[in-house]
């Protein structure tokens, strides 16, 4: 699969942002509008109860051809069978996680710095969570901006998904920063209409795509 290209819609499900409407009926919703990652995030969620999800969500993807990552927890990641795991600065190094990996594993580390995104293509990383870019309920980190996204892109030959404080309104901006793709979760999982959502954002990427290369 090229990550590139599977890069292009990450969308992350959330239980709150996306309430009533379980983690479940969002990544088929999703799915069905065109994402083309799905990554499970959810820090509330018990192990027993965070592994079926994982494991449900894994087939969904895998039924639409689309990467299903599981964020921090690696152990959940392999357990379910999932195509990846997404590492933030404090969790395992992606060098040590590779370790413990079956062949063709990916492995994203999210990034905010040139210095860290140089480390984690050291590291063996496979593709860079770039953000915050906008200020935004759901990241802590201080936002980048376009200029910040565009130098952390710029550090590696990576692929990358710029992250944070996104939506229909700003996507092209952000995808003219040199990012391969865009991780939403407000804006679509949040919207009256999932699957509409994710098929605007996937016109804009596309059109921005096919603009770059023209």
């Amino acid at each position: 699969m090229n990550i590139r290209q599977a890069l292009r819609l990450y969308v992350i499900p959330d239980r709150s942002i996306g309430a009533p409407r379980s983690l479940l009926e969002q990544t088929e919703t999703a799915l069905a509008g065109g994402a083309t990652t799905i990554q499970l995030r959810d820090n509330q969620l018990e192990g027993r109860e965070l592994l079926a999800a994982a494991t449900a969500m894994a087939e969904l993807c895998r039924r639409a051809g689309a990467l299903f990552i599981v964020n921090d927890r690696l152990d959940i990641a392999l357990l379910a069978n999932a195509h990846g795991a997404h590492l933030g600065q404090d969790d395992l190094p992606a060098g040590e996680a590779r370790r413990l990996c079956p062949p063709g594993f990916i492995i994203g580390v999210s990034v905010q710095t040139e210095e860290q995104a140089r480390l984690a293509k050291a590291q063996g990383a496979d593709y860079l969570g770039i953000g915050a870019v906008y200020p935004t309920r759901t990241k802590d980190a201080a936002a980048l901006g376009l200029n910040g996204v565009r130098r952390v892109a710029a550090a590696t030959d990576l692929p990358a998904v710029a992250i944070g404080g996104i939506n229909l309104h700003n996507a092209a901006e952000v995808m003219a920063g040199g990012v391969d793709g865009l991780s939403v979760i407000s804006a679509v999982v949040g919207a009256k209409d999932i699957r509409g959502a994710a098929q605007n954002f996937m016109d804009i990427i596309n059109n921005n795509l096919t603009a770059t290369t023209s």
